[in-house]
């Protein structure tokens, strides 16, 4: 017998809104029973002397830390645009808005 009830589904379904037809209701209550029994058995197989854990394997970071290194003035930067205004690329208006 399944656990969860066709009634338990038609107030779950009535709960968010949805319209199940009566087929339905009997096979999302043994779909939903199944998904229960699932998550009893992991639950089963979790022990005390397992540490909990978000991850299979430990996180390290991998980012270097970071060095200020020397870079492009502006001008160097903007030599090469084919426009430039008041030290900044200046590109084709797209949104059709006024200056």
């Amino acid at each position: 017998m399944s656990a969860i009830t066709r009634d338990e589904v038609a107030h779950l379904a009535r709960l968010s809104r949805l319209a199940l037809a009566d087929e339905e209701l009997d096979h999302f209550a043994a779909q939903l029973d199944q998904i229960v029994g699932a998550v009893a058995r992991v639950a089963e197989v979790a022990t005390a002397d397992i540490p909990p854990s978000s991850h299979a394997l430990p996180l390290v970071n991998v980012f270097r830390p970071d060095q200020v290194a020397p870079s492009l003035t502006p001008q160097q930067a903007l030599s090469g645009a084919p426009a430039v205004e008041d030290d900044r690329f200046r590109v084709p208006r797209i949104l059709g808005e006024e200056a």
